[in-house]
């Protein structure tokens, strides 16, 4: 029953109408036509009264906290972040993460070359960009990148969702090709939506834990840590033992065991 009404929710939310923030909305009307009234009692002058094309009511922000210290993204870029910090590698290779997130993390102490899809309008020092379909990795060869990630991105691929070809192999071509260019003894800093395995066209896919494990069994696990579905941090975990989840992010850091192949 919960998937049905989660179905309807996402249908009513691409007609356009959002329930829940508009019933909200009603709620907190009348402390906002009450704190209205008492400003302008108060009578402000010149540039600082309220004029009626200028209104921008903001209804919801009462009882909201300071901030949010939870969910997927937060720990993701936080758990990525700081093992990059401890390992200090001299050059960072990033796919498809989240720029305001954990790319800006890392700028702050080290430069980041970019891959995705889509364009960057906003060039930063440090930052080096190039947009491309990453999905082979054809501009790197074998064993060439020490340091690398992948936060949340992985499981867009193949889904045409950011105009990139629509393949249902897309994303498993693409973690073979994190394995092919990744160096013996780099690292490999990688997570995705893990729970009950699907797709959710042409939003995303959500994976096994196990699933990710056969895909990468090229590389050997580091470390294992997950996000749950209340957006709980779970660190140092085993893969296996990852309770059932609906929609939760499974953290996979990764190395390669070998020596560096000769040209």
């Amino acid at each position: 029953m919960r998937r049905y009404r989660r179905c309807l929710s996402r249908i009513v939310e691409f007609l356009g109408f959002y329930p829940r923030g508009f019933i909200e909305n009603l709620i907190a009307l009348p402390g906002f036509v009450r704190d209205m009234s008492s400003y302008r009692r108060m009578c402000p002058s010149g540039a600082f009264r309220i004029r009626l094309l200028d209104l921008f009511p903001i209804l919801n922000d009462r009882k909201k906290a300071a901030g949010s210290a939870g969910g997927d993204y937060f720990h993701q870029d936080l758990w990525a972040a700081r093992k990059i910090f401890q390992r200090r590698p001299e050059r960072h290779i990033d796919i498809g993460s989240r720029m305001d997130g954990f790319i800006a993390h890392l700028l702050v102490f080290m430069s980041v070359t970019v891959i995705d899809i889509r364009a960057l309008q906003s060039p930063l020092a440090g930052l080096t960009f190039f947009q491309d379909d990453a999905t082979e990795l054809r501009s790197f060869q074998a064993d060439e990148i020490d340091s690398l990630s992948c936060l949340h991105a992985a499981e867009h691929f193949g889904l045409g969702r950011y105009s990139d070809p629509v393949d249902p192999n897309a994303c498993f071509l693409f973690m073979s090709s994190l394995q092919r260019v990744l160096r013996p003894g780099g690292r490999l800093y990688f997570s995705l939506p893990i729970g009950r395995e699907r797709v959710d066209f042409n939003a995303h896919r959500v994976f096994f834990p196990s699933t990710i494990m056969a895909a990468f069994a090229r590389l050997s696990l580091v470390s294992f840590s997950y996000v749950d579905d209340a957006g709980s941090l779970h660190e140092n975990t085993d893969p296996a033992q990852t309770p059932d989840l609906e929609y939760g992010c499974g953290l996979f850091e990764f190395t390669k065991q070998g020596r560096l192949q000769s040209n």
